[in-house]
């Protein structure tokens, strides 16, 4: 109840005094979380690359400044050391998201109008979220039952081949038989092995995200199960004790994070790496097409009007699902690239436009780390993008394939259950970010993150 009136009383403050906007940053494994919000938050401190946010375009931000957060729990993301390795003279990417955390910066706006004129200029707190997308696939689970869980999770598991020594170890083990925590941890241990290699393999939908990222509960009991096969068991059995750490996973794990940091979040980007799907193979992709109809159905979309977000909480009223790396494929192909993760998520945004909320997709890079080139092969004029190749440091020039310009040609073998495509190979490559030299008011150079800004807060800012 203190908590309720709190929030209450908070909620009352922004709207009517300094809004604050709550936008929460997540994505998979290597979609680039840690990449955006630094490239966003140097971008929006010094403006110069952002034109398509209208409010930095017509001069209506006066300034930004970085505040410290409102959530004294919540370890800060830190934007000072992530940009340093981006920026500086040998940059190198930085590590990637294992825990929540949270970023405050205030932009000083003048808002255009009559009405604007009389107000001056008034403060927009924007409260940045980085939280890990594994963990956004549990809130799934708080309304599955540990059965349909195993069932779910098991059905998936025997059609990917990272999954074969797990399988094999659930073979030897026996549901009914009395719980021995050796044998428990032995079970687990193969189980989360399995998740880390379906996770190196493409896929995305990898439940309990936990698993993948522990932090200090590694080795906890809530952290140590994995699931059976349906059948009876009595008390004190292997599968009754799997089924209370479950159960447990999902008060003292997903429950928390929904409370304390999901459900307060108004707009949300979901980083999506499209091109490492489609390289990875027809069921890593139909794979992601499912993960992103579960990950939207997490989220509560509609319309945030002030006296219902007073008396009912926030409601997620924006959603960006954004492929990344747009900097890996020569321009003319960015187009076709949005059109397959408009196709990708076609199912998924349908039900949140239905819901009131506005969705978009694009493809974005928000640190441009290629250049683009043409060049002669086998008497062909290919588009490529050039750029210094991670681990070697050599300088390449890089040709992905053509994606097609139907996206059913991808999205029909891949729903299918096409072991490959049958017409193209889909290569991937992992560039270094190059050298900058950024000039006084420019931030880090980018693809399409100011439109992706304008999007996602461009409307709060005028």
């Amino acid at each position: 109840m203190t908590r309720g009136v709190e929030r209450m009383g908070a909620t009352v403050s922004e709207a009517f005094f300094e809004p604050v906007v709550r936008l929460g940053v997540t994505g998979l494994s290597r979609s680039g979380k840690t990449v955006f919000i630094t490239s966003l938050v140097a971008n929006l401190l010094d403006r110069g690359r952002m034109p398509g946010l209208t409010a930095a375009a017509e001069g209506a931000i006066r300034t930004a400044y970085l505040q410290p957060q409102p959530d004294d729990t919540v370890p800060r993301f830190d934007y000072e050391a992530h940009l340093a390795a981006l920026t500086g003279p040998t940059p190198r990417w930085p590590a990637g998201t294992r825990s929540v955390s949270e970023l405050r910066l205030s932009l000083r706006v003048q808002p255009g109008g009559l009405l604007g004129g009389i107000q001056g200029p008034r403060t927009v707190h924007l409260d940045i979220v980085d939280y890990p997308g594994e963990w956004l696939l549990d809130l799934s689970l708080l309304d599955m039952a540990y059965r349909d869980w195993s069932e779910q999770t098991l059905s998936r598991a025997e059609e990917r081949v990272e999954a074969k020594d797990f399988l094999a170890a659930l073979v030897a083990a026996d549901p009914a038989a009395r719980h021995e925590e050796p044998a428990a941890r032995a079970l687990s241990d193969a189980f989360t092995d399995y998740l880390h290699r379906a996770r190196e393999a493409g896929y995305s939908d990898c439940t309990p995200g936990r698993f993948l990222l522990p932090g200090e509960m590694a080795g906890s009991p809530a952290l140590t199960f994995a699931p059976l096969p349906a059948g009876d068991s009595a008390r004190g059995s292997l599968a009754r004790e799997f089924e209370r750490r479950y159960e447990a996973y999902k008060r003292e794990v997903v429950k928390p994070f929904f409370r304390e940091h999901f459900a307060r979040i108004d707009r949300q980007v979901v980083l999506v790496d499209v091109l490492g799907a489609i390289h990875a193979g027809p069921k890593a992709v139909e794979d992601l097409r499912q993960a992103m109809a579960d990950i939207l159905g997490a989220f509560r979309p509609g319309r945030n009007r002030w006296l219902s977000r007073i008396l009912l909480g926030r409601r997620v009223e924006r959603i960006l699902f954004a492929a990344t790396k747009a900097d890996h494929l020569h321009h003319r192909q960015h187009g076709r690239l949005t059109a397959i993760m408009d196709a990708l998520l076609a199912d998924a945004r349908r039900r949140a436009d239905f819901a009131g909320a506005r969705t978009g997709a694009m493809s974005i890079a928000a640190l441009r780390a290629t250049t683009e080139d043409t060049v002669e092969h086998q008497g062909r004029t290919l588009d490529v993008v050039r750029g210094t190749l991670e681990g070697s440091g050599r300088n390449a020039a890089f040709y992905p394939g053509a994606l097609p310009e139907d996206p059913a040609r991808l999205l029909s073998p891949a729903r299918e259950g096409a072991e490959r495509w049958l017409d193209a190979d889909y290569e991937v490559m992992s560039f270094a970010p190059a050298p900058l030299s950024l000039r006084p008011g420019e931030g880090p150079p980018h693809i399409r993150l100011d439109r992706a800004a304008e999007f996602l807060i461009g409307d709060r800012l005028r």
